[in-house]
C-alpha cells in the first residue's frame, strides 16, 4: 500500500480509478472460484483445481484487506504494484480456464 499526501481531486481521481478496478478483481476471483466449482478432470485435474482455488481465495482475502486499509486511511490511499500484479495474473488464470472450459464443450 502506498500512501502519499495529496488534493482532494487527485484522492478523487484515485478513487474513481481504483474502485472499479477493484470491483472488477473481486468479480474475476468470485467468477474463477464459480468456474472451478463445474471444472471437470479433463479440462484441470484435481490437484491444480485445489491451487487455483486456494490462490483465488488468498487474492479475495488479500483484497478485501486493501479495501479495508483504504477505508480506514485517513487520506486516499493507492495500492502498491507488488500487491496488483499477482492478482491481475490470477484474473489471466481465470479467463484461460473459462476458454478452456468452452473448449471442451462446458459451459462457463
Amino acid at each position: 500500500m502506498v500512501s502519499t499526501p495529496m488534493s482532494d481531486s487527485a484522492g478523487e481521481l484515485l478513487d474513481q480509478v481504483l474502485n472499479p478496478l477493484l470491483d472488477d478483481f473481486q468479480q474475476s476471483f468470485e467468477r474463477g472460484l464459480d468456474l472451478l466449482d463445474h471444472c471437470p478432470d479433463r479440462v484441470l485435474d484435481h490437484a491444480a483445481r485445489d491451487a487455483l482455488r486456494q490462490r483465488l481465495l488468498q487474492a479475495r482475502a488479500e483484497l478485501q484487506a486493501a479495501r479495508a486499509l483504504r477505508a480506514a486511511a485517513p487520506a486516499p490511499m493507492a495500492l502498491d504494484m507488488a500487491t496488483i500484479s499477482p492478482w491481475h495474473a490470477l484474473v489471466l488464470e481465470v479467463w484461460s480456464l473459462s476458454a478452456a472450459l468452452r473448449h471442451a464443450g462446458q459451459q462457463p
